[in-house]
């Protein structure tokens, strides 16, 4: 493989653009999505810890 100046440069610059069309996509999201999303993650990791006590019970116990 040989290194190319100008393929490297090609390629930071699609990246760059790239990064500069999603940065125009995004917003910040309202208060209700934000506490959503914060719900759901939270139950989520209630849900686990929930699933790992039993199978830590579980273990003990046999």
């Amino acid at each position: 493989m040989k290194f190319s100046a100008s393929r490297f440069s090609f390629k930071v610059k699609a990246f760059i653009n790239d990064v500069l069309r999603l940065l125009r996509l995004l917003k910040k999201p309202k208060k209700e999505e934000y506490w959503f999303v914060a719900k759901v993650t939270g139950l989520g990791i209630i849900l686990l810890g929930i699933i790992g006590y039993i199978i830590q019970s579980i273990k003990v116990f046999m």
